[in-house]
């Protein structure tokens, strides 16, 4: 949690593999993420649809903090279950998991009514806190914006009343621009706010998110589908007969020295 309340808190990427993670931990990052969109996209399943189980999202999670020694933030969605027994559950298996943090969304898995009402919401992240017990940071999250519903006002009620039920973090992905954004961390101030990359208008730079008082800033899948358009890049390259373009990327010897560090 120290690194949410320090000055200028911190940006904790996330990584979708051994391999990401051992490079991110290389570069100097302090703390990462899984992403749940792009660990289901890996396994050629679909995001926030209850396709990935939590077992198989706790396997992913520990593999990345084995191999890095970082603090690991589980993108667990909405917690793995329709009950709030299933939520306390998943947060007592990732604490046992040695995670450092874990998201609980309100989103609800169905496509007809992908946002959970705000009553089931707040104690679902009442839950998964009352579970923690102080021992694993819990994100509070609300995905009104994600999922068409860009009312702002709900979602600072949302996500105060998350604060109140004693979340630690607190999360909307892509409000409309920075002044929603900055609404949103002065309704909820002190608790701390994540960010996945910006407000949905315009891509900020770290230093101009830490000015609006953004504590945490995330990726969620961006660098994932940022490997995957050099892959895309590269099979057209291929498929052109251009074998020296669709050839190039990370040596074999610098794979070989970041998986040592990793198993030693």
């Amino acid at each position: 949690m120290a690194l949410h309340t320090r000055d200028g808190g911190l940006v904790m990427p996330n990584a979708w593999d051994g391999l990401s993670a051992l490079m991110l931990a290389d570069a100097g990052f302090e703390a990462i993420a899984t992403s749940s969109a792009a660990l289901a996209t890996t396994l050629g399943r679909s995001d926030g649809r209850h396709e990935v189980t939590r077992g198989e999202h706790l396997e992913h999670a520990r593999l990345l903090g084995r191999l890095t020694g970082l603090p690991v933030n589980g993108d667990f969605e909405d917690g793995y279950g329709d009950t709030l027994e299933d939520v306390a559950a998943t947060v007592e298996a990732a604490v046992e998991s040695g995670l450092a943090g874990i998201g609980i969304e309100d989103t609800s898995g169905n496509p007809e009514q992908p946002i959970r009402d705000f009553d089931e919401a707040v104690d679902r992240v009442r839950s998964a806190v009352d579970a923690a017990k102080g021992r694993i940071v819990v994100t509070g999250r609300t995905d009104n914006f994600l999922q068409g519903r860009p009312d702002l006002d709900d979602t600072i009620r949302r996500l105060t009343a998350f604060a109140e039920a004693g979340a630690d973090v607190l999360h909307a992905p892509f409000p409309p621009d920075l002044d929603a954004l900055v609404a949103i961390v002065t309704a909820v101030a002190p608790t701390p706010v994540n960010v996945l990359i910006s407000p949905a208008d315009k891509v900020l730079t770290v230093a101009e998110l830490q000015e609006a008082r953004v504590k945490r800033i995330s990726v969620g899948p961006a660098l994932y589908t940022h490997a995957m358009e050099a892959l895309d890049q590269a099979i057209n390259a291929l498929v052109a007969g251009d074998l020296a373009s669709a050839t190039t990327g990370i040596s074999f010897e610098r794979i070989g020295e970041l998986l040592a560090r990793g198993t030693n």
